[in-house]
């Protein structure tokens, strides 16, 4: 057994080397490994902060150019991240945007849920447009669940059932896989992995469960077996233990970037419930979605559009139903990647950012789409809300008390010219700057970044 040692202060030395504990200088952990090495690498964390939709791929795209390894911790293919590189754009929706990058490996983390048939049409898709050598870059956790057709058409028969109280999701199975997990009846990669006799009883149990829920839901098990023995062996050589895998190239220094799917807002515990998805979009995702400590997050960039969006149902205070939020759907473009459905354009919501900040605790902001407020003669930023007219600096939880607040604004003067071309910060519109600061102001956290356009040059480095 090893020795150890105390530090100078009284705390443990928890490093070994050798079987021997270093000694610690200054109170901290000394927490050597092979030869003592520091053993402090830190992840980089990028999240949306609004609804989703805020241009998290792009952000993705530019770190991932110096990143080793490119993470997606939740959700599934409800996301939709888009890269425009040159005259192509890649959309993805469980691949990382980071499988651009080829010098760059893929991560599909534990806490994603994963529609084999989707991923396998979403590879063959980017294949088409140029994306290549993924099968020596792209990694799927042994512990991922798995999403099944049958939970697709769940998903739809729930969404009926509710009539005019649907919650408007993607239909893509992602709320039926989830309660599967919770449910313990689930089906994972792991299971896939195994023996497939095993795999087929518990499939076949899964089946009837949902089955007695929903009498009219037809499957083919016997089909679908058949495909599921041949996606077994496609994906055989993706699998692997990615939570040994990452605290492996974590100890070796690897630079990682985790990619966040859906938003603060769609966040099954902070998000506008139950208007949300299912799965934790938040900064807590990141340790159950792939297996890290707390201790392992280090910065934390936070994607808003320069103004706001969402799509489906659910309260937005500061949604504008009239000629300026058509302006805003038509200009920005504001069609669902996934749903193909017309976004809801509102006003940039610093209430809303307040609280997604308390929660995820952005170092940095990334502020996409700022161009497409160029036409705009004035343009206003929601600042607080109140309720029966009363300040509240709360962010309320019920969906119906959220819809009776009153949105206070603030009005800035527009900047009336084309930016699309600009590329330093001192080149901007000096109302366009005043917009960047009054949002950084408001919020205490740095305006990092500011997105101009699609293409992967258009974006401005704020000093």
């Amino acid at each position: 057994m090893g020795t150890l040692e105390i530090c100078e202060n009284g705390n443990l030395a928890n490093g070994v080397s050798n079987g021997v504990a270093h000694k610690a200088n200054n109170g901290v952990f000394a927490h050597g490994i092979n030869g003592g090495v520091k053993d402090d690498n830190r992840v980089t964390v990028v999240l949306g902060a609004q609804w989703g939709d805020e241009g998290k791929g792009k952000l993705v795209d530019l770190l991932a150019s110096d990143a080793d390894i490119v993470c997606r911790c939740q959700g599934g293919n409800n996301a939709g991240h888009t890269v425009v590189i040159g005259e192509k754009a890649y959309d993805f929706h469980l691949l990382p945007s980071g499988i651009i990058n080829p010098a760059c490996k893929s991560i599909i983390g534990n806490g994603v849920v994963i529609h084999l048939p989707g991923l396998f049409k979403e590879l063959e898709a980017n294949e088409a447009k140029g994306l290549d050598d993924w099968h020596n870059r792209l990694l799927i956790s042994d512990r991922a669940h798995l999403v099944f057709d049958f939970h697709q058409a769940v998903d739809g028969l729930q969404e009926a059932e509710k009539g005019k109280n649907m919650l408007g999701t993607t239909k893509k199975g992602i709320g039926p896989a989830y309660s599967s997990k919770a449910s313990r009846n689930g089906l994972r990669v792991s299971n896939l992995m195994g023996d497939f006799e095993s795999f087929s009883t518990k499939f076949r149990e899964l089946v009837d469960h949902h089955q007695r829920m929903f009498p009219g839901l037809h499957v083919d098990v016997d089909k679908e077996l058949l495909r599921y023995k041949d996606y077994a062996e496609m994906i055989r050589p993706l699998v692997c233990d990615t939570v040994d895998y990452l605290k492996n190239e974590l100890r070796s220094n690897k630079k990682i970037l985790v990619e966040g799917a859906n938003a603060a807002m769609l966040d099954i515990d902070f998000g506008t419930y139950p208007f949300v998805t299912s799965s934790n979009c938040s900064i807590g995702g990141v340790c159950t979605g792939l297996g890290l400590p707390p201790k392992r997050i280090g910065d934390v960039y936070g994607v808003v559009k320069a103004y706001t969006t969402r799509v489906g149902d659910g309260p937005f205070p500061s949604e504008l139903k009239d000629e300026i939020g058509k302006h805003l759907q038509t200009v920005g473009a504001e069609v669902g990647v996934t749903t193909g459905r017309l976004r809801r354009c509102g006003w940039l919501d610093l209430a809303l950012l307040e609280y997604t900040n308390a929660v995820n605790g952005y170092t940095s902001i990334a502020l996409t789409k700022l161009d497409i407020l160029d036409d705009l003669p004035e343009i206003k930023i929601a600042t607080h809300y109140k309720l029966n007219g009363v300040r509240i600096s709360r962010y309320p939880a019920d969906p119906a008390e959220l819809s009776q607040v009153e949105v206070m604004y603030e009005t800035l003067p527009g900047w009336k010219k084309s930016i699309a071309h600009i590329r330093k910060w001192d080149d901007l519109p000096e109302n366009a700057k005043n917009y960047v600061l009054r949002i950084q102001d408001h919020l205490q956290v740095p305006v990092r970044w500011i997105g101009v356009g699609q293409r992967r040059d258009a974006i401005i480095d704020v000093p």
